[in-house]
Order: C-alpha cells, then structure tokens, then sequence
C-alpha cells in the first residue's frame, strides 16, 4: 500500500492504459480520479472500483479547456482535501500519411496531445504549490517522441512536445518540491491502436486488421506487445515515494523497441 493516502488524478483514464493505471494505483492504496472526456465511462470506472473497496471519482474533462482541468482540480481537492499526483495521460491519434497531413489533422493532435499536457502541468502545479508540500506530475508520452513514423507524424511531434515539457517542467517547479517526469510506452494493446488500425485500413495504409500490429511489434525485443497491466508497475513506481530522486526523466517502457 505505497500510495495510501495519495491523492492521484489520472486524465484519459476511463479505458486502455490510463484504466489500467487508476485501478494499479487504487489497489496500491490511492484515491483515484478518473478524468476523461466520456463522462459515462469514467463514472462506470469509478463506480467499479468503489465496489472494490477503493477510493474513486470520475469527472468529465477535456484537457486542452483550462476552465474543465481547474474544475476537475476543484472537485478533486473539495472531495479528497488535496492532489498529490498528476497522470497526464490523455491523447489520441489520427494516422494520415505524411504527405496529407494537413491543418486540421495537425492541430487537432497537437491540441490534445501537447497543449493539453502544458495545461494538466500547469494546473496541477498550481495546486501543488498552493498545498506546499510538493507533488509528483507524470506524462505519457511515446517510443514516437523519440523516433518519427511517417505513418502518423503529427503524433510524433505531439508526443516530442511531452518529452521537452517534461524536461522543461522538471526545472520549473524542483524548487517546490514537485518532480515532474514522463514514460515512454511502445506499442500497447488498447482502444485506441485498435481504433489507429482501423484508420490506417479506411487510408488504404494497410489491408487488414492486425497487419500493422504484426510488423511494428516485430522490433519488440522482449517479443510482445505490452498491455496495459505490464505499464501499471512503472506507473505506480512514479507516483511513490520510492521515485522522489527522479525528476526531467522519461522511462522507456517498450519492451527493447527504441534503445536510447
């Protein structure tokens, strides 16, 4: 029970790898807050860990609006009395090919994806540091922050963004006492690379569901790609105690798929 006591929010954390995060840190001990954009979901998260025995709330948040993310802090501190950690770990991703990427498509990802973290690192922050006691801000980030895929390259850039706010972060706020640091997944089995596949299929970029799966895990050291639960550990180990020497770091969790 690390995080007993800890108060921990987690944004996109109604499915994939930030449900896996929320119900790994509940059982660890943490009050958890699912934040996400599809309210039904995040309730239905929540409710299944109060059934368990856990302490969770679910608030609906789109993190690029500022007003929603300082709300859901609100909520968070009326209910729990304080925020000790921050999962920026909303994002999401619309493979075009290079050579369509347009505006849209672009900012959209970007929107989410980058300014949505510089949003959750700033808020939390700014509660962390009314609180006075520090506080541990982790973001998701990507093996495609350090290595560009022609295939999504907007997603690239987005997850690259997340890798120097991180750094940037980092030295900002080491002053009150909040680490800041990212971890980097590699291809995890989730919703949303379900949804990246189908993409991929209506673009002509592949022909059938899998293929692409198939031949981008096989640069998968370890051979597999991750699920959600194989990321948990490394999630709970940054919100902990046991990481307060750590901060400006980003933890490759690929499984041996980008050696940095």
């Amino acid at each position: 029970m690390k995080l007993l006591n800890r108060v921990v929010m987690i944004t996109g954390g109604a499915q994939g790898l930030g449900e896996g995060i929320a119900r790994r840190l509940a059982a660890d001990g943490a009050s958890v807050v699912i934040a996400d954009m599809n309210g039904a979901l995040a309730t239905t998260v929540a409710d299944s860990l109060k059934s368990a025995g856990h302490q969770a709330i679910a608030v609906t948040v789109d993190v690029a609006e500022r007003a929603q993310v300082q709300a859901a802090i609100a909520k968070t501190v009326e209910t729990f009395g304080h925020l000790d950690v921050m999962f920026n770990n909303a994002g999401f991703n619309k493979p075009l090919p290079f050579m369509d990427v347009d505006e849209q498509n672009f900012n959209s990802i970007m929107r989410v994806n980058g300014y949505g973290v510089m949003v959750g690192i700033q808020e939390a922050a700014r509660q962390m540091m009314v609180q006075g006691k520090g506080g541990k801000i982790i973001n998701t980030a990507s093996i495609a922050g350090r290595q560009g895929y022609a295939e999504f390259a907007p997603y690239c850039a987005s997850k690259a963004t997340v890798i120097s706010l991180t750094q940037a972060a980092a030295r900002e706020f080491a002053k009150h006492k909040i680490t800041v640091n990212a971890f980097a997944p590699g291809v995890v089995v989730t919703p949303l690379w379900d949804g990246l596949e189908q993409d991929m299929i209506d673009k002509g970029v592949i022909q059938k569901k899998g293929e692409f799966i198939e031949s981008f895990s096989s640069s998968i050291l370890l051979g597999f790609p991750s699920k959600p639960r194989d990321l948990a550990g490394i999630a709970a180990f940054l919100a902990s105690a046991d990481s307060d020497y750590i901060t400006g770091q980003v933890i490759m969790a690929d499984g041996g798929m980008v050696l940095v």
